[in-house]
């Protein structure tokens, strides 16, 4: 058996940490704030991934370390680089691999989809330059790094634009409004899915340096929300698109940097992960069970 390291105890993080364990892994999941943990073989311990010295203390004797740990949102473009520099100064010191959790912000706007993975990234916002940036630095490490990127998230415990903005109205059974073209379709990835992904490319055998997708499942906004409103018997009365003015007087800024995910269909190319890491995406029911299962 082996010894990971797991930065960032959020869903994904956490996620992975148990995956891990359930395989009889010696493992560690560590952030600022971890919090209590029941997980087997799984043991928790308190760390900020900004000191590399501390971190790779934590780190000596691991095989690989997911990066998963989370900067608060519109703090991006400062805070996520001391996390990712802590991170791979950590994973060097002990000669451990790297295995990134990122996202699909860097293709930017102009990218044609589907989305592959070997797509060149050219970001066009700040937290899509944000990320590109990370991927870049644990590329650049002296060992072997893998990116998992994601689309939107759907699971228990997940922050995201559909459990933050459409969600709460739709448990309520009131008017539900969202971003972007309702009627596009969009990829959306369940979080025990990406620790799955995580967890097969870290046993990847061909060469390293690139990303992966992880398999996501489709559905229009419009459609998700009819979805998630049937398996919570709720009606909703009216589904409408917020408009630039009203993101803006509610204070939705950073949403508006990022809408144009929602503007047109957003198609992903996970066709590598599923034919060379062996995952599969599990059904849009199971994902939207998941996110509701406080609630059903």
């Amino acid at each position: 058996m082996s010894f990971y390291v797991v930065v960032g105890a959020g869903p994904v993080g956490r996620e992975t940490a148990r995956l891990l364990g359930e395989e009889g892994h010696d493992v560690v999941l560590t952030s600022r704030s971890v919090g209590s943990n029941a997980l087997r073989n799984v043991r928790a311990i308190q760390a900020n991934a900004t000191d590399a010295s501390e971190l790779s203390r934590i780190c000596r004797g691991a095989e690989a370390i997911f990066m998963c740990a989370m900067a608060t949102y519109h703090r991006w473009p400062t805070d996520f680089f001391p996390i990712i520099d802590g991170t791979v100064r950590a994973a060097e010191a002990v000669g451990a691999k790297l295995i990134v959790l990122g996202n699909l912000y860097g293709y930017g706007k102009n990218a044609d989809g589907p989305l592959r993975s070997d797509l060149p990234l050219d970001p066009t916002s700040k937290k899509g330059t944000a990320r590109t940036i990370m991927w870049q630095r644990a590329v650049r490490a002296d060992v072997p790094a893998i990116e998992v990127r994601s689309s939107d998230y759907l699971g228990h415990g997940a922050i995201s634009y559909f459990s933050l903005v459409a969600l709460p109205s739709i448990i309520e059974g009131k008017p539900t409004a969202f971003i972007g073209d309702l009627d596009a379709t969009h990829a959306w990835t369940f979080t025990k899915d990406v620790a799955r992904t995580l967890v097969a490319a870290s046993r990847y055998t061909g060469e390293w340096g690139r990303a992966f997708h992880v398999p996501s499942q489709y559905a229009s906004p419009r459609e998700l929300i009819q979805k998630t409103a049937a398996m919570l018997a709720r009606e909703v009365s009216e589904t409408r698109s917020y408009s630039v003015p009203e993101m803006e007087a509610l204070g939705m800024h950073e949403l508006i940097e990022m809408s144009y995910l929602f503007e047109s269909p957003l198609l992903v190319d996970s066709s590598d992960a599923e034919a060379l890491l062996g995952v599969k995406a599990s059904s849009l029911e199971e994902m939207l069970a998941d996110t509701l299962r406080d609630h059903l």
